[in-house]
C-alpha cells in the first residue's frame, strides 16, 4: 500500500520533520510513503526517503496566475498513477492546505479512496499572500474526506470554527531528545560558548517566528547579563534582515546564526532556555522537542496551550514589553539550576503533566504510528 504525502518541500520544516518521524517508525513492509512537493525547493530528506523505499515527485509552484498550469500538472500526475482503473495510492494526505482544495478533488477524481486535509498552521502571512491562502481554503472542508488538525487553533483557522476535524498533535521521538550533558558540552565547545547563558531558538526565518522580537528580548537581557549568547538555529528568507537587525541593536557579537542543523536534538541540550515568541503557530514541533529535552521554554500566548504537556513551559502575551520577556527568560534559567548537577536533575527527570513518562503521551511518535496505520489501511471504507 502506498500513501502520497503532499508538502511544500522535503526540507527541514516542522511539518516535513513530523511526517518523516512517522515514516521512520511506520511498518514499511505494509505501508510506503511517496512525497509530492513544489519544484525548486529544498530536498534535505530526499535521499533518506529513497533509502526507506519512498519516491519524491514535484509540482510547479502555485502562483495564482498559473492556476490552469497547476491544475494540468495535478491531473497529469494523478492520471499517471492510475493502473487498471484504480489509483496507486490508498490515500492522499495533504499537509499543504493552501492548494489542497485544488489537488485533493483531483486525486478523488482519479480514484484515490481517501483524501485527507491536515491543518498545521493557525495563521497566514500578512498581505496579498495571506488573503489568497484564505480564499483558496474557504471550502476545503467540503473537498476532502477527512480533516486533521495539529491544534484547535489550526483547525479553526484552516477549516472554520465548528468544523469536524480530528485533533492529532505533532509528535516526536521522545528518546531522541533525552537530556545529554555530553552533547551539551560538544555544541558549546564547537561555538566557543563555555558556561555562558545560552538562549536558543529553532525555526525558519519567516514572519510567523517573530525573530525581530527575539532580538529585542535578548538585547534587554544582554544588558543585565553580558555573559550571555543567543543562538538561532534555522534558515529562511528573513535571515539577512534578522542579521541586520542584530547589528542595529549592537548585539551581533553575541548572536550565533547556525543555519539549518541536524541532528537538532544536540542544540536543545546546549540551550539554557528556549525563547519562542511566535505570532502564530499550528503546533510548533520545536516546543514539543524542547520539552522532551527538559528545556525551560518561554513562548507566546499566541501558541496553542495544547502544545504543553510538561511543567517546563511559560506562556506570555506579545503585548508585554521586551524587558518583561527578558525577565521571564532569566527566571526560567535560574529556576532550572545553574550547576551541572542541578541541571541534570531538572532536565533529566522531566515528566508529563499526567504524571507518566513522556513516551506514554500522544506527543510521542510511537503512540501515533498505530493511528496512522489503521487510518491508511481502512482507506477503502471512506
Amino acid at each position: 500500500m502506498r500513501v502520497l504525502q503532499v508538502l511544500g518541500t522535503v526540507g527541514l520544516g516542522g511539518a516535513e520533520s513530523r511526517v518523516m518521524d512517522i515514516y521512520r517508525h511506520m511498518d514499511r513492509e505494509k505501508i510506503q510513503f511517496d512525497f509530492l512537493v513544489t519544484e525548486g525547493t529544498v530536498d534535505h530528506y530526499s535521499d533518506e526517503i529513497e533509502s526507506l523505499g519512498g519516491r519524491v515527485y514535484h509540482l510547479p509552484s502555485f502562483r495564482v496566475y498559473n492556476y490552469f498550469k497547476y491544475v494540468k500538472a495535478c491531473r497529469q500526475f494523478f492520471s499517471e498513477h492510475v493502473k487498471d482503473g484504480e489509483s496507486e495510492y490508498a490515500a492522499v494526505h495533504g499537509h499543504m492546505t493552501s492548494t489542497a482544495a485544488i489537488y485533493l478533488p483531483i486525486a478523488k477524481e482519479y480514484k484515490v479512496p481517501l483524501t485527507i486535509a491536515h491543518a498545521r498552521s493557525a495563521g497566514v502571512d500578512p498581505g496579498i499572500k495571506g488573503k489568497v491562502t484564505r480564499f483558496l481554503r474557504r471550502n476545503l472542508k467540503k473537498k476532502c474526506d477527512l480533516m486533521l488538525a495539529c491544534s484547535d487553533e489550526a483547525g479553526d483557522s484552516v477549516f472554520g470554527k465548528d468544523s469536524r476535524y480530528k485533533f492529532v498533535p505533532n509528535a516526536v521521538d521522545m528518546s531522541e531528545y533525552t537530556y545529554d550533558e555530553i552533547a551539551r558540552f560538544e555544541v558549546r565547545q564547537r561555538y566557543d560558548i563555555g558556561d555562558k547563558l545560552l538562549v536558543g531558538h529553532v525555526g525558519s526565518f519567516r514572519y510567523a517566528k517573530n525573530h525581530e522580537f527575539i532580538l529585542e528580548v535578548f538585547a534587554c537581557l544582554h544588558k543585565s547579563y553580558p555573559n550571555s549568547v543567543l543562538m538561532l538555529v534555522g534558515d529562511g528568507e528573513l535571515r539577512s534582515a534578522t542579521e541586520n537587525k542584530a547589528a542595529e541593536l549592537g548585539i551581533s557579537d553575541s548572536v550565533i546564526f547556525t543555519g539549518d542543523r541536524k541532528p537538532v536534538s544536540m542544540y536543545y541540550q546546549a540551550f539554557d532556555v528556549l525563547l519562542f515568541p511566535s505570532r502564530y503557530e499550528g503546533m510548533p514541533g520545536t516546543v514539543v522537542e524542547a520539552q522532551a529535552s527538559g528545556l525551560p521554554c518561554v513562548i507566546s500566548s499566541s501558541v496553542t496551550e495544547q502544545v504543553i504537556f510538561t511543567d517546563r513551559v511559560r506562556r506570555l502575551p506579545l503585548s508585554l514589553s521586551a524587558n518583561r520577556w527578558a525577565d521571564a527568560v532569566v527566571k526560567a534559567w535560574t529556576d532550572s539550576g545553574k550547576t551541572a548537577a542541578d541541571r541534570a536533575i531538572h532536565r533529566g527527570n522531566v515528566r508529563a503533566l499526567s504524571g507518566g513518562s513522556l513516551s506514554s503521551t500522544i506527543y510521542d511518535v510511537r503512540q501515533q504510528v498505530g493511528f496512522y496505520e489503521k487510518l491508511y489501511e481502512e482507506a477503502d471504507i471512506w
